[in-house]
């Protein structure tokens, strides 16, 4: 039964708490883990080598938030091309949505006829495909026939 004079509320106070002023308590272990004085003498090694231990600071945009296009460029059309088996009016047709792209690009060159199905491109892409004869298929152009 606990009482009230248990011998760490006698030595409460005394400098050495019953263990001598020698050994100090040895073998008990120490609190090696602590992360005292990370922001007083050890700020140094948070800069050098945790610099996030204080988590997250600022704001995030909810611009940033919102899912990142995937891109293609009209360069790397052609060797889509040779995997579609799909044809339309004697032109090979890819529908990049289906491959999971959701903007097409300007750069690189083009020499085959395609039609290009997908949800917005650049005027730089549309350019380049019907140079080189083909067309574009724009989700706003299907939804407004």
């Amino acid at each position: 039964m606990p009482h009230k004079l248990r011998k760490i509320r006698k030595k409460r106070g005394s400098r050495t708490v019953g263990y001598g002023r020698v050994g100090q308590h040895r073998k008990s272990g120490s609190k090696g883990e602590r992360k005292a004085g990370r922001h007083k003498h050890l700020w140094s090694y948070v800069l050098r080598y945790e610099p996030d231990y204080f988590g997250k600071k600022g704001f995030t945009s909810p611009k940033s938030l919102k899912q990142k296009q995937k891109v293609i460029n009209v360069g790397k059309l052609e060797e889509l091309a040779k995997t579609a088996s799909e044809e339309k009016e004697g032109k090979i047709f890819l529908d990049l949505e289906s491959l999971g792209y959701t903007k097409l690009l300007g750069t690189g060159k083009i020499t085959k006829p395609l039609i290009v199905k997908v949800a917005s491109c650049s005027k730089s892409a549309v350019e380049k495909i019907k140079e080189a004869g083909g067309q574009i298929l724009l989700e706003t152009q299907e939804q407004g026939e």
